[in-house]
């Protein structure tokens, strides 16, 4: 398929990646529960627009340097396994609840301001920058490194995704928070999910023969 492999493990990986509590989720939450439906899309709108940056950065960066030496194809490949790991070992490790801060009150709509803010903390987040370098040549065959259709097809797919859950996310904020609130199992349960999804699959792209 266009030199992916494996397209339903990086589906999988990349749904875990959107539905696990980060700095996006608690801005989304944050401005649609202070400020109403309309702000949380369009902090959304923003966010997206940040996530596009990194997927063209990640897909035109990767495709060009990758082609120049199989051998740096594959340890970028070894390196990013190891940090899937990492991730998924840091995240089971992690007692804090993301969702029992107080949510602040803001006087009006901005949404101007709210995309750029959106955008801004996407934009600006390394761990994104990161999870695109180490996850996307997981899942892109040797030989067509020197194309960007390949990250893009797989960029495209994290960003469907994404809007699509972060959208969820805005429309049902309300609901959503209390339940989370009151129920601090699910906090644990989404990330034990999370991590033991990374951490598998980190260790399957170790020990798989290229």
């Amino acid at each position: 398929m266009n030199g992916i492999e494996n397209y339903l493990g990086f589906l999988i990986a990349g749904i875990i990646m959107n539905i696990t509590p980060g700095a996006d989720t608690i801005y989304i939450l944050t401005r649609s529960i202070s400020q109403g439906k309309k702000a949380g899309i369009y902090s959304v709108l923003g966010i997206t627009s940040g996530a596009v940056i990194h997927i063209i950065l990640a897909a035109m960066g990767l495709s060009i340097i990758l082609a120049k030496s199989s051998t740096l194809f594959n340890l970028i490949k070894w390196i990013g396994a190891a940090y899937l790991i990492y991730l998924g070992i840091k995240t089971l490790l992690d007692k804090s609840n993301l969702f029992e801060s107080k949510i602040p009150e803001f006087e009006k709509v901005d949404i101007l301001k709210i995309y750029r803010q959106g955008f801004l903390t996407n934009l600006l987040n390394p761990k994104v920058a990161i999870f695109f370098l180490s996850l996307l040549p997981q899942f892109i065959k040797t030989e067509y490194v020197n194309s960007v259709t390949p990250f893009l097809i797989l960029g495209g797919t994290f960003l469907l995704t994404g809007t699509l859950w972060c959208l969820f996310l805005a429309y049902s904020a309300s609901f959503m928070t209390v339940t989370l609130r009151n129920n601090t199992k699910i906090d644990k349960i989404m990330k034990k999910i999370s991590g033991y999804v990374f951490i598998g699959l980190g260790v399957q792209l170790l020990i798989k023969k290229n």
